[in-house]
């Protein structure tokens, strides 16, 4: 029993599974060709074609719509033409089977142009007379189910050769997916063949690095944001198309502003200090095979410890995910009423001291700083030990010859800055250039489109981009009337300063920032015998770090002329002279040109 393959109406179902299998492989149009030719040759006419690009392994077949169309006795169609039946699914016999089933019971032919698809059915009672569902069938349906379990089978097996070399690749520092915002993927020659690594974008890498940059000049996450909005910063633009007709676009996304959340989300991405963390390196960090837009210091640096990047002597990377909680990492340091608890050691055994106030019995508290580890009890009371601190600070000292090297550096530092404000300006202007280029290219792809939800997606483009010319030029126009920071005013105010550090430190209202100021001085924390200038007992303290050198007074205790006995307690009370007795600590700093910036850092913040 045979039906007849003349004068019957069909149509034509075309599936690939990507935009790039319907470019270079097996194409659609080469499909449609296959099939009407197929066609032409039996008598049929192909009444309309379903073309598909989406994967046939889904739960969801792409080839649904296409039957449903054929269930509709309106439409009048006998046969459904497939060039193969790996292109009429993957899923496997049992999908397979389930499809075929409904084109049978609605009377329509499944025919595939290679012939394993038979249009002969078969009756076992057909010498009889009879017929019933069970004793009708195709002789090729073994073959058939076979083809479509080999379709499913050739699926897992490119994909396996596919994804095991690219997880390959990746853990070997390549990039094998969507270039992030940034960069730009490129094919290169390596060891390992063509390898694709990633590449600065030509403007979209000056916005991230500018982040970054900011993010460790102390600016807030608004503060950043504005700016590189400023600059002209807009998200990947992306169009969706639909899934039936891929030159038809049904949507649009991106070409939006920075938010703050993005950002943050953005910079938390180790990729840019060229360090790749995903699920195909087990979630390890590996070097990539190619340069970050930043260094992994500066990624550090922008995070404040909230995501590291560790490297061991072994070369082996570590990224924390977040900084440990703030009462195991920094317990108790913040305390407005003890700032310089954990600062300042125990001068019995070494370990910071600690700080409470303890209840007297006529209910006064006593605040003190205190320590009691290693079977001993020292308590000295707030009061006495900040005094100490006071002293101490009020003796450091910047000779002139030292200053006029920091006020050099400051007017360096002051001219470095205001030709990177001339840069800005340069900048903003190659952008708008940009942007008027890109009107330009958009009115001319106008011209020649037909679409109406295309022209009017590139109509947006066109006002979204006017808006951004005319931002950039406001912010342009802002930044050449902007007068240059006062330079002389810059230099007295850290004159001031270095002559009289103690209103740096000591005066400082926050006494948080008050303890992290003195905590600078030191390599070595000090203890608080240390601190007390008037201790004759113990050796001049010279824990102070590399920016400061002890200079010794001639007229100290230490270097007492020869001859002279220690002056006792009884002849310090009636001769005491400030100038001839008392061990006064003075402190030389020393600064390199980087130290003489961060110096003037401080100043700022203070």
């Amino acid at each position: 029993m045979s039906p007849k393959l003349t004068n019957n109406n069909a149509i034509g179902a075309i599936r690939v599974s990507t935009d790039k299998q319907g470019r270079d492989g097996d194409s659609p149009e080469d499909q449609q060709n296959k099939i009407a030719m197929f066609a032409a040759a039996r008598g049929m006419e192909v009444r309309e074609y379903f073309a598909f690009m989406e994967s046939g392994s889904k739960t969801i077949q792409p080839m649904q719509s296409a039957i449903d169309f054929c269930k509709n006795p309106k439409n009048n169609i006998q046969f459904f033409i497939i060039k193969s039946i790996d292109r009429f699914t993957r899923g496997g016999s049992r999908i397979y089977e389930d499809l075929k089933t409904q084109l049978d019971d609605c009377g329509v032919v499944l025919i595939d142009t290679y012939g394993i698809i038979s249009s002969e059915k078969i009756n076992t009672l057909d010498h009889l007379g009879f017929q019933y569902k069970w004793s009708v069938f195709s002789p090729s349906q073994k073959s058939e189910l076979m083809e479509a379990e080999r379709a499913k089978d050739e699926l897992r097996d490119i994909m396996s050769r596919l994804i095991s070399a690219e997880i390959r690749y990746t853990q070997m520092g390549y990039w094998m997916r969507r270039a992030p915002y940034g960069f730009t993927s490129e094919k290169v020659e390596t060891k390992q063949g063509k390898r694709m690594i990633l590449k600065p974008h030509p403007t979209e890498s000056k916005y991230v690095i500018t982040m970054f940059d900011m993010r460790i000049k102390g600016f807030t996450d608004k503060q950043i944001v504005e700016k590189v909005n400023s600059l002209g910063f807009a998200t990947r633009v992306q169009y969706k198309r639909d899934s039936k007709d891929r030159t038809k676009v049904v949507n649009k996304t991106g070409g939006k502003p920075l938010t703050v959340k993005a950002m943050q989300q953005m910079l938390l991405n180790p990729i840019y200090a060229g360090v790749n963390v995903e699920k195909w390196t087990n979630y390890r960090p590996v070097h990539c095979a190619f340069k970050g837009l930043i260094s992994v210091e500066t990624f550090n640096r922008s995070h404040k410890g909230k995501k590291m990047i560790i490297e061991n002597d072994e070369g082996d990377l570590q990224v924390t995910a977040k900084r440990p909680p703030e009462h195991l990492v920094d317990k108790g340091r913040r305390n407005p009423e003890f700032p310089f608890r954990k600062h300042i050691m125990c001068p019995e055994c070494g370990d910071p001291l600690s700080a409470s106030s303890s209840r007297g019995r006529n209910g006064k508290y006593y605040p003190a700083y205190h320590c009691a580890h290693r079977g001993h009890y020292y308590r000295i009371p707030k009061e006495k030990l900040e005094a100490s601190v006071a002293n101490f600070v009020h003796n450091l000292q910047v000779p002139e010859e030292r200053l006029d090297f920091i006020l050099d550096t400051i007017r360096t530092e002051w001219n470095l800055r205001n030709q990177g404000q001339l840069e800005e300006i340069q900048g903003l202007a190659d952008r708008i250039a940009e942007l008027q280029q890109d009107i330009a290219n958009t009115l001319d792809k106008i011209r020649v489109l037909s679409s109406p939800t295309t022209i009017k997606f590139m109509e947006d483009d066109l006002v979204r981009i006017e808006k951004q010319i005319k931002d950039l030029t406001a912010e342009k126009e802002r930044k050449e009337a902007a007068r240059p920071a006062d330079l002389e005013r810059i230099l007295a105010r850290a004159r001031h300063f270095a002559e009289n550090l103690d209103e740096l430190i000591i005066k400082q209202i926050d006494p948080v920032k008050k303890a992290r100021f003195f905590k600078a001085i030191f390599d070595r924390m000090p203890s608080s015998d240390d601190l007390d200038i008037r201790n004759t007992e113990t050796p001049l303290f010279t824990g102070v770090n590399q920016f400061f050198q002890l200079l010794k007074n001639n007229e100290s205790f230490l270097v007492r002329p020869a001859g002279f006995e220690p002056a006792t307690p009884w002849f310090e009370a009636k001769y005491s002279n400030p100038l001839s007795y008392g061990r006064i600590h003075k402190f030389l700093i020393i600064y390199s040109l980087k130290q003489a910036r961060d110096y003037w850092l401080i100043l700022k913040l203070a």
